[in-house]
């Protein structure tokens, strides 16, 4: 797998792409304890986005994990986790709001604090889908990569501290043209009390060709299904 392009997220950082079919993602959490929020939608039709309830009900899952894939609200599939270390990404939980952010850490505001001042993730989010001709209406549940969150036998969630690792890594193959939304915020379930968001190495590259074997289609016949729909999609499209 060739590496095309790389960057580095730090602070609360903003990115938004397009990241063509065929090629890979790869975010590494270069010190533990990184969250990555992240939105999905169809490159040339915007309206088709990550769908959380598709995601979990036809995987039959509550967390992502490799070899998983992430759906569409079309029957399709954005992109399919071919590695990861952790075990364990959370897509429950949402994103922070200002108030949110302001009744945990503190008044932090860019007059005093300049760009290191307290961001919010459902911000972040607006301004890189500002960019894209896109708004508020079209947020919607989002993935937190690297953030672990489990529920007890009442569904009761926690936050469960020092899941991830310096080093951990997810890697995310696309199976279609997708809108790649990310920022660095922390997760609206931390339990910490200082702000610090942690940086995120970004690699994007081409991916193997997908097999008939392939993990990520036969851990659910749905996911089958969801990648014969995203193949005659791509093909009547190009």
């Amino acid at each position: 797998m060739s590496i095309i392009h790389q960057e580095k997220l730090t602070g609360a950082g903003m990115w938004s792409k397009v990241i063509k079919r065929g090629r890979t993602l790869k975010m590494t959490d270069l010190e533990g304890g990184a969250n990555v929020g992240m939105l999905l939608y169809n490159a040339y039709e915007k309206h088709e986005r990550y769908n959380m309830p598709d995601t979990l009900k036809g995987q039959y899952i509550f967390n992502l994990k490799a070899p998983y894939c992430l759906h569409s609200d079309m029957g399709r599939l954005f992109a399919s986790i071919v590695e990861e270390s952790s075990g364990w990404h959370d897509t429950v939980c949402g994103a922070s709001d200002a108030k949110a952010v302001q009744e945990k850490y503190g008044q932090g505001d860019y007059q005093e604090l300049r760009n290191d001042f307290y961001r919010n993730a459902q911000e972040c989010f607006l301004i890189e889908l500002a960019k894209w001709g896109l708004g508020k209406r079209d947020l919607v549940p989002n993935i937190n990569w690297f953030s672990k969150v489990v529920s007890d036998e009442a569904g009761k969630l926690s936050f469960v501290e020092g899941h991830s690792k310096a080093g951990d890594s997810v890697t995310l193959r696309f199976e279609l043209d997708t809108l790649v939304v990310l920022n660095t915020c922390p997760h609206p379930f931390d339990p910490s009390t200082e702000y610090t968001p942690k940086p995120v190495a970004l690699e994007i590259g081409e991916a193997d060709t997908v097999q008939d074997d392939d993990p990520s289609l036969l851990v659910r016949s749905e996911n089958q299904r969801a990648f014969h729909n995203t193949s005659v999609y791509n093909k009547l499209r190009f």
